[in-house]
């Protein structure tokens, strides 16, 4: 299938070897796992003297705190992350993610589904056909995956990485039975339009990625490059956006943060020593910076090179 056609890119994208971005969605500030991304994803991409695009993927409504989107974009602008190019919103994008899905269910690779969490309860929630006990006025519409769907990619950070997606995850949700567009549908779309050539973010996201591949090849769209980086954990042991220890990093003083950050990378703390502003730090962090340094770091659900289960 042809990618997406030229009106859906974003205006005049150049041609880079590196296209990177930051993609947060506004249910919250951003906290030290959320910097973590930006500071990781903006490294790797001014390492490769590439582009790096801040995306707000707003697309869920009901959980998206009111002036959360803004406020994120004041923080990174105070920690000095500017996008290269105009930030994009996921909710002036609906066009693009209905010619997609209209592409999808023309092509028979994708069908209306009116399975409930309920239906799908014995079946750990994983659907591989429709077990509905009735039909809803408004069904979900799910990517048909066929048995045996292996997917396998290398992680620039994680390794080798395996799923069946049949198996862990099931037929994916293109568009809820709420009317949104769902994460997996909206992320593929999005990356394409942009020309986007490296995916970096969290290693919270690394079972989405099999699902996205198996989607991209649906669409005859491009698979990025992947790197997904440590998790930030909380004292209890949980991914800290989700801790009660998750608070916001504090946009008047990011030195400290990006400090902070940088260890967590696993770059040497001297390199940045002395640094007095927000420029300054980033200048030596552009110089000091070793993509091969990058912990693993904690990994939910999955070893690398195994198949792992869906979240």
């Amino acid at each position: 299938m042809a990618a997406l056609p030229d009106e859906s890119r974003s205006p005049a994208v150049p041609t880079v070897a590196y296209r990177g971005r930051f993609a947060p969605s506004p249910t919250g500030d951003l906290h030290a796992g959320s910097l973590l991304a930006a500071f990781g994803s903006w490294l790797l991409a001014r390492h490769a003297d590439g582009a790096w695009l801040v995306r707000v993927e707003d697309l869920d409504p009901p959980r998206e705190v009111p002036g959360a989107a803004q406020r994120q974009l004041d923080t990174l602008t105070a920690f000095g992350l500017a996008s290269d190019e105009a930030i994009e919103r996921q909710s002036q994008r609906h066009a693009l993610y209905a010619q997609a899905l209209d592409r999808l269910l023309a092509d028979g690779r994708a069908f209306h589904c009116h399975c409930s969490r309920t239906d799908l309860a014995a079946a750990g929630g994983i659907h591989r056909r429709c077990v509905a006990r009735a039909p809803r006025p408004n069904p979900a519409v799910r990517l048909r995956v066929e048995d045996h769907s292996l997917v396998a990619f290398d992680d620039a950070i994680q390794g080798a990485i395996t799923q069946d997606v049949a198996h862990a995850v099931g037929d994916v949700v293109l568009r809820r039975a709420d009317g949104h567009w769902a994460y997996q549908l909206a992320v593929v779309v999005d990356d394409a339009a942009q020309g986007i050539t490296d995916v970096v973010r969290g290693a919270d996201l690394l079972d989405s990625t099999p699902r996205q591949i198996l989607l991209q090849r649906a669409l005859g769209l491009p698979t990025p490059r992947y790197a997904h980086l440590p998790l930030v954990l909380g004292a209890d042991g949980r991914k800290l956006s989700k801790s009660d220890a998750a608070w916001p990093v504090d946009p008047v003083r990011p030195l400290p943060a990006l400090h902070d950050a940088w260890r967590r990378l696993g770059q040497p703390p001297a390199a940045l020593e002395g640094a007095s502003a927000v420029p300054d730090l980033l200048a030596r962090a552009r110089a000091a910076f070793d993509p091969a340094l990058i912990p693993r770091g904690p990994r939910p659900d999955a070893q690398a090179g195994d198949s792992f289960h869906n979240r």
